[in-house]
């Protein structure tokens, strides 16, 4: 669990491991695609009904994450996970770029 607060700071201290996706091991890989893996990483972490995509701008997706129940159960190595896939966040939403 890590405080709220805290989440983009967590993203940022791994941050050397942005799109290292090689690194994550082939048994766990849901996917040889980064970006689906990433995607079904948070709808373990977090599951929902509602589209993971909310938004797209210029050359970067919003994901639709609750970041509050993220940090609720999330771990330094679901984050080291999700950056692995491209993932990043800016303390108001979840991000990936195109």
């Amino acid at each position: 669990m890590i405080a709220e607060d805290d989440l983009e700071a967590a993203f940022e201290a791994v941050n050397e491991e942005y799109l290292k996706f090689e690194r994550i091991p082939l048994e766990e890989r849901p996917s040889s695609r980064s970006d689906l893996c990433a995607f079904l990483k948070i709808d373990t972490l977090v599951p929902g009904t509602e589209d993971i995509v909310s938004c797209a701008v210029h050359d970067m997706f919003y994901l639709g994450v609750d970041l509050a129940a993220l940090a609720a159960v999330v771990t330094e190595a679901d984050i080291v996970y999700l950056v692995r896939c491209g993932v990043s966040c800016n303390g108001e939403s979840l991000t990936m770029f195109t």
